[in-house]
């Protein structure tokens, strides 16, 4: 707003009813509309180097928190304690509270630490608990596949774990690999996908020599439903004493070599497949770029 020349001339005697009013407890409003000054920063001028009084400041949002944390820490209370109980950070807390003396420990360390340590473990719990919801959920989500979704699911997986032909060695094999039994599973539900007859497969387990052999081989056998005649000769990894194995145990089972046999045309098809999908994932991607 713009003032006639002259009307705030006097401004010192204008600062001392400024100053004044300040000093008795009035905020910025009540010295505008008691001296008619409307100019704000005349108005900020005119109270310069005099702090506001302690009614107008707004309290802090956590001045409630910080109050109540001292309160526990006096009474003898953790920063782990108080986190908990409050729900801020624990970071917080020490700055609120790192002033006060140190509560006198009234736990041995071993009792401090089993109690941790149960406390650790719940929280473990309830991690584990909503881990197994979150793929329950996802399972469920999957619903039943149809035969295209299958098809394109089993080109993926040959893809990531099949034998890829290089260009320097064409002989195009259909030749997949792996240890997890479900793998297999889903593998051998696309080979019956694609027509493939069981009589073209031929098995081979892929195990370390100081491993169960014989119950590997049991256990393979059963998973595909097949006759040994149809396994060849298992291979056996030589083992390395200098190594520390962690596949151990009676889950390990070594790997199972799955081979079609005449799949060449199997092959070009997979590998066909295989680029029309990174073909349509690259369309589909520009599509929701632009």
């Amino acid at each position: 707003m713009t003032h006639a020349p002259g009307k705030y001339a006097d401004f010192e005697h204008l600062r001392e009813r400024a100053v004044a009013l300040r000093r008795a407890g009035r905020s910025l409003r009540q010295i505008r509309d008691e001296l008619k000054i409307h100019n704000n920063d005349l108005l900020n001028r005119l109270v310069k180097g005099e702090p506001p009084p302690a009614w107008t400041k707004r309290p802090r949002a956590k001045d409630d928190l910080r109050a109540r944390a001292r309160e526990l820490r006096l009474r003898g209370w953790t920063y782990d304690r108080i986190q908990a109980e409050l729900g801020c950070s624990r970071s917080s807390v020490s700055l609120w509270v790192r002033d006060l003396p140190k509560p006198e420990r009234k736990r041995t360390p071993e009792e401090a630490s089993a109690i941790a340590r149960k406390g650790w473990e719940a929280k473990l719990r309830v991690r584990d608990e909503e881990r197994q919801r979150t793929k329950e959920a996802a399972r469920r989500a999957v619903g039943s596949l149809s035969a295209r979704e299958l098809f394109l699911v089993g080109v993926g997986l040959y893809w990531a774990e099949g034998g890829k032909d290089k260009p320097y060695d064409r002989r195009e094999n259909v030749t997949f690999v792996n240890s997890d039994p479900d793998m297999v599973r889903v593998y051998l539900a696309w080979l019956d996908l694609l027509g493939v007859e069981r009589e073209r497969l031929r098995f081979t387990v892929m195990i370390h020599e100081n491993a169960d052999v014989a119950d590997a081989e049991r256990y393979w056998a059963e998973l595909v439903d097949a006759d040994r005649t149809a396994f060849n000769k298992t291979t056996l990894k030589k083992h390395n004493p200098k190594t520390v194995r962690k596949n151990v145990g009676e889950s390990y089972r070594g790997c199972l070599v799955i081979k079609v046999l005449k799949g060449a045309a199997l092959y070009r098809r997979i590998e066909g497949s295989w680029y029309g999908i990174v073909e349509a994932a690259r369309e589909a991607d520009q599509a929701n770029r632009t």
